[in-house]
């Protein structure tokens, strides 16, 4: 399923945090350790079982909590919403609830970086079809929220299903039909 998972931290200060957790925990482990950080929270970006089903595995290991939206029915020791911050060091990144690829979808942003997880890809977004999705909501969340972001933003998001592994939000608004789709209608007529 070509799973990104992504290691943030404060390096002056060694802290830092995983989003999502693939279906292996070694190489996650390892990074980790070789990165010299200590990993404060392993974070969910939504409940699917690809981001998920290693997630409290890797927080045992780390020594880390898990954390998740407050409407994920994913175990975790803390519970956010959109505006909440999680604190790394010095460093601060923001929780943007984004409903719609399910119902407690959320995206972490740095200031710089974006984490959408399954919300948005590079080319595409994530699908509604599944229990808690909703079309109209993915749509709110794309157009409301992420668009609103600086274009410079660098997206990354959490399957490797585009044609790059990242890339700028003013560059996707321009080359993602389901960011350039201006109405609902249009935005659900997309391929």
């Amino acid at each position: 399923m070509q799973n990104f998972v992504y290691l943030l931290a404060d390096k002056p200060e060694g802290e830092g945090l995983v989003v999502d957790s693939g279906w292996e925990t070694g190489p996650i482990i390892d990074a980790v350790k070789k990165a010299n950080v200590r990993v404060k929270f392993a974070v969910a970006t939504h409940n699917h079982f690809d981001h998920t089903s290693t997630l409290s595995e890797l927080a045992e290991s780390l020594g880390a909590k898990v954390v998740a939206h407050q409407r994920s029915p994913v175990e975790h020791e803390i519970s956010v919403d959109g505006g909440d911050v999680l604190a790394l060091g010095k460093a601060e990144v923001k929780v943007i609830y984004t409903p719609g690829h399910t119902e407690d979808s959320i995206c972490l942003y740095d200031g710089e970086d974006l984490f959408t997880g399954d919300t948005l890809f590079i080319g595409n977004c994530g699908r509604t079809d599944l229990p808690g999705g909703s079309s109209r909501e993915l749509f709110r969340s794309l157009h409301d929220v992420i668009l609103r972001l600086p274009p410079s933003t660098i997206i990354y998001p959490g399957h490797d299903y585009g044609d790059v592994p990242y890339r700028s939000l003013g560059e996707e608004a321009l080359s993602n039909p389901v960011l350039s789709a201006r109405t609902f209608a249009e935005f659900f007529g997309v391929p």
